[in-house]
């Protein structure tokens, strides 16, 4: 048990820089706090000497390569400038071997109902301020997925809470200020799903100095079974990243994907429809994947997935999973209107655009970005253009075409501009297309067009429709 303890928590954050001695080079010092840092996170060998001769074999470039892969950064396999940059700044000290979205073996709590316990406070903080962070950050999981969260005021919990400095009795001791940060355990029995804290850190509820709240929400992330991200937009991203405001704070994509792959999706309320089903059916008003007369708002890829919007809500159709998820917009993103338009995936940037009336907003993972809502009219499309109908982004082609009445646009996602000789007449490019298009899907080398009910497979290479489905077809297992 306690083997298996060392390999889970290696987890100790360095992130300060060593003073430098007059008698040892920079570089050298470099290379010591880069060696310790492999050491700690990537499994770096302990006998690996000093010796860094810049090639590819050499295990000290090998690791430094897997650790910039790792980090999002460019794959030199040197101690450049950016590399020592990011490796000094806080972290988590989980290792980052392996881009695991879990514990392996993905342990996992076996309930669904935990409780926690503050052992003890840091002087830093009120208490009531810790008690605030600490709920905070259990909310923030507890939205995503069916666990709740019941504290405990003396006992033993389920997941326990303490601040200590230095050695505390774990065989991972802290290192003072500005260095360790926190530590966690994975879920089981005994000490496993404890939290703990380096109290030299000086812990505050703002960015001034190490927020106790963005730190919680990342260990008890662990503490519920998640691994480190590689994605850097992620809260289990291994990095420290402070937030300008705190208050919009919110988990990514990736955060949600993984830690629903261990517990699944909330269980829907008492004021929220239930994932319709065949056998499961909604109030009036609620639409249902079984509905042959369904149709929808607007449909968009995103991040492997695809997003069916009707009215307020919206299914996720996720390749690992035979049933789609039910969700209100709302819910993923608050401040999104419901009834959309149109929405698109442009993958090169990661970022999801969504149309309503006059207006656009861009989206990432569960983030809208700053400057949004724009105008539709900063595309490029004249005043006479009032809301767009639909729109796909072709990935190849680079080209996002957009869809309007009876005629369609298309723009360059590389020049950002729309392409001369446009509008066209949809009927003409896209011939056997009926109807009015409410939305536009691009998978498997084919444009699906939707049209209330129906659905148009469209072959661009042949310009011509091979098949007509129901619209619900992607939601019923197609």
């Amino acid at each position: 048990m306690q083997n298996l303890a060392i390999f889970m928590l290696l987890c100790l954050p360095v992130c300060s820089a060593y003073p430098l001695n007059g008698a040892v080079k920079e570089e050298n010092l470099n290379m010591d706090f880069a060696q310790q840092y492999l050491k700690n996170y990537y499994n770096l060998a302990k006998d690996v000497n000093q010796v860094y001769r810049r090639k590819d074999s050499d295990p000290v470039v090998k690791k430094i390569q897997e650790m910039q892969k790792f980090l999002g950064l460019k794959v030199t396999g040197k101690l450049d400038s950016n590399t020592l940059e990011v490796i000094r700044k806080p972290r988590c000290g989980v290792p980052d071997v392996g881009q695991f979205s879990t514990f392996p073996g993905m342990p996992k709590w076996r309930k669904n109902h935990l409780t926690y316990r503050i052992v003890n406070y840091t002087l830093d903080l009120p208490r009531d301020a810790v008690d605030s962070a600490i709920e905070k950050a259990l909310k923030i999981w507890e939205k995503v997925t069916p666990l709740t969260f019941t504290r405990m005021l003396e006992g033993e919990a389920d997941i326990m809470i303490s601040f200590a400095v230095r050695e505390h009795g774990d065989f991972y001791p802290f290192d003072g200020p500005g260095e360790s940060l926190a530590h966690a355990y994975p879920p089981g029995p005994g000490f496993y799903g404890d939290v703990h804290f380096d109290d030299d850190e000086k812990w505050t509820e703002d960015a001034s100095g190490t927020n106790l709240f963005l730190v919680a929400a990342h260990e008890l992330g662990h503490s519920l079974g998640l691994f480190h991200s590689a994605d850097t937009e992620a809260l289990m991203y291994p990095l420290y990243n402070s937030f300008a405001d705190l208050t919009q704070f919110r988990l990514s994509q990736d955060d949600v994907d993984g830690i629903q792959s261990l517990y699944g999706p909330p269980a829907p309320s008492p004021d929220e429809p239930e994932v319709p089903t065949e056998s499961s059916p909604l109030e009036s008003g609620t639409p249902a994947v079984c509905d042959p007369a369904l149709s929808f708002d607007a449909v968009s890829t995103l991040r492997g997935e695809i997003l069916f919007f009707k009215d307020r809500y919206f299914w996720r159709k996720l390749h690992w999973k035979s049933q789609p998820e039910f969700n209100l917009i709302s819910t993923f993103w608050p401040s999104l209107p419901s009834d959309l338009d149109a929405a698109y995936e442009v993958i090169s940037k990661d970022t999801v655009f969504i149309f309503k009336g006059s207006k656009f907003w861009a989206v990432r993972g569960n983030d809208i970005q700053a400057g949004y809502p724009r105008s539709i009219h900063t595309l490029g499309f004249p005043a006479t253009i009032r809301k767009i109908d639909a729109a796909v982004s072709d990935k190849e082609k680079k080209k996002t075409y957009f869809f309007t009445g009876h005629k369609y646009w298309r723009f360059d996602e590389e020049s950002q501009s729309m392409g001369k000789g446009f509008p066209r007449f949809i009927a003409d490019d896209f011939p056997g297309v009926d109807g009015k298009v409410d939305a536009v899907l691009q998978a498997s080398g084919f444009f699906y067009f939707f049209s209330g009910s129906t659905q148009f497979e469209f072959d661009t290479n042949a310009k011509m429709v091979t098949h007509v489905l129901k619209s619900n077809s992607w939601l019923l297992g197609k």
